[in-house]
């Protein structure tokens, strides 16, 4: 072993706010060593109140990200009357084209914050992002088409942002207590983002125009782009300590790869009930994008550098991905619908119907929060299960809502219940991730989770929309298509109870085998004696 790989090793055991228990292969590709060895943490705030600020604005990539994908779903039918467009299939382009690229972009842009830094690829996440915002407020003058690619590239913007703003909280904070209720405080804003968000695009959309909250949105996120210049502590530039090209160290073929196989699945699987998936581009996109999916496997099983290391991977972490990715994909259906359901079929103005959600903020706040707290005294798995059959009363709650019922028997529910499976399932996942993965990985930790979670979301809105339109009879009856696509979310959340109802099973018997191997081992000692 060379003396640099060893005073590595040494330095990696005495790093306070180091992953202690993560062991770094430093054999496994070379485009990863200059990254571990160079590694280190991000600055440590200089006072209270510049870490106070410094979570503010990292939060804030949380807080904007929901407020776009409301700036969609909360007027969707006002914006799309501006392009006389009512097909409920391309009406959900909206949101799921928003989805698609922050779920696609997330994990190369984890691996480009692990190689040019977080702090470069958060304040550019913010200033692509506030772009991307206006030139969607301008497409009012355009058609519907130029809206949905700019709803498309404006998710590159959290698709950057989430990741790195999680690898920086993760890499300032060892693991303990404090990070926990950090990470907590970060997934708590993702209702209150969607509330504030929404409440300012329903009322601009129905007290002045529509683009009014597409501007204003990217006008924030600029002058987020330069406080993040401002209050972000500078980390040490990362140096090469070899001369691995800069595309295989990023692993460029597998990451082209990756995003046109999520982008082509993706795109087909919400296209499919717009168009009917007779048509031929459809199946013939659905069956490219599953082609390039199985290259990207085996690209990355034969890559130098690939963006999936096989070595991140855990049973814990396999268990805590499919409890997101069946959760949040259910999560998307029951929003999406909810407004649908009191927009089109109760008559409710968009405003009226986001201060129906809005108890949704407070409830995901205590929710948050309470995970902060439960986090080092109850299991990940029971976790996760307590969130799953959050995510499935809500859904189950909104499938069976009577049209004439008073709002506080049903509705109010769904807006507190719904909450408590999203906040309790991000940050639970999110710190198990980081945990689980030494600091050079934390952008790869980060974008693991944002990826199952905006992916899920649009590939669970391109399933409700296909039931919907399958069982509409024809758009002439849009609640049963309603019911129809919140049947379809029981589905994906009872999946996500049963999934994370065997993963507590498993840790039980985990554990319980554990001990018992312990007793073993002890009775052992003392017979030798």
């Amino acid at each position: 072993m060379s003396d640099e790989r060893v005073e590595f090793q040494e330095k990696s055991l005495n790093e306070p706010n180091g992953n202690h228990n993560k062991a770094v292969d430093l054999n496994s590709y070379p485009g990863d060593i200059s990254r571990a060895i160079t590694s280190q943490s991000v600055e440590t705030p200089m006072s209270s109140l510049h870490e106070y600020v410094l979570i503010g604005v990292v939060c804030a990539a949380q807080f904007m990200t929901q407020a776009g994908l409301a700036l969609s779903i909360v007027p969707l039918h006002i914006i799309g009357d501006s392009f006389q467009v009512t097909n409920p299939g391309q009406l959900s382009w909206y949101a799921a084209a928003y989805s698609l690229t922050v779920g696609t972009f997330i994990l190369i842009a984890g691996r480009l914050g692990d190689l040019y830094g977080h702090r470069l690829m958060f304040i550019g996440g913010f200033a692509w992002f506030g772009l991307w915002s206006l030139l969607g407020g301008f497409s009012v003058w355009s058609n519907q088409i130029f809206f949905d690619i700019c709803r498309a590239f404006q998710g590159i913007g959290p698709a950057f942002l989430l990741p790195n703003a999680l690898a920086i909280l993760g890499r300032t904070y060892p693991p303990g207590p404090r990070k926990d209720m950090v990470f907590s405080i970060f997934g708590a804003t993702a209702p209150g983002g969607f509330t504030v968000g929404g409440a300012f695009s329903a009322l601009l959309a129905e007290r002045a125009w529509w683009p009014w909250g597409y501007w204003i949105v990217g006008i924030v996120c600029i002058a987020f782009s330069v406080f993040g210049i401002l209050v972000i502590p500078k980390s040490p530039s990362p140096k090469s300590l070899d001369q691995t090209p800069w595309w295989v160290k990023c692993d460029l073929l597998g990451g082209l790869l990756g995003i046109g196989a999520l982008i082509l699945i993706n795109f087909a699987w919400n296209q499919g009930p717009s168009v009917g998936w007779s048509t031929v581009y459809v199946y013939v996109l659905l069956i490219v994008g599953f082609l390039c999916l199985a290259l990207f496997i085996w690209t990355e099983l034969h890559a130098t550098c690939p963006l999936l290391p096989r070595e991140i991977f855990s049973e814990d972490v396999a268990w805590v991905l499919g409890c997101i990715a069946a959760g949040w994909s259910s999560f998307g259906v029951v929003v999406f619908y909810f407004f649908q359901f009191m927009e089109v079929i109760k008559g409710d103005a968009p405003l009226l119907v986001l201060a129906k959600w809005a108890p949704s903020a407070v409830s995901g706040a205590i929710a948050a929060v309470t995970t902060g707290f439960i986090l080092a005294r109850l299991r990940p798995s029971v976790i996760m299960l307590i969130a799953m059959l959050a995510f499935t009363g809500g859904q189950i709650l909104l499938a069976t809502l009577p049209v004439h019922q008073t709002y506080w028997a049903q509705t109010f529910v769904i807006s507190i219940l719904t909450p408590w499976g999203m906040d309790m399932s991000f940050p639970s996942g999110t710190i198990i991730l980081s945990n689980n993965m030494p600091r050079e990985h934390q952008g790869l930790a980060a974008s693991l989770v944002n990826t199952i979670v905006n992916y899920s979301i649009s590939i669970g809105l391109g399933l409700a929309g296909t039931v919907e339109s399958q069982v509409n009879r024809g758009g002439t009856d849009t609640l049963r298509g309603y019911r129809g696509a919140s049947y379809m979310g029981i589905g994906l959340a009872g999946l996500g109870v049963g999934v994370a109802t065997m993963f507590v099973i498993r840790s039980l018997t985990r554990y319980d085998k554990m001990h018992t191997g312990t007793t073993v081992d002890n009775s052992n000692m003392e017979d030798s004696l």
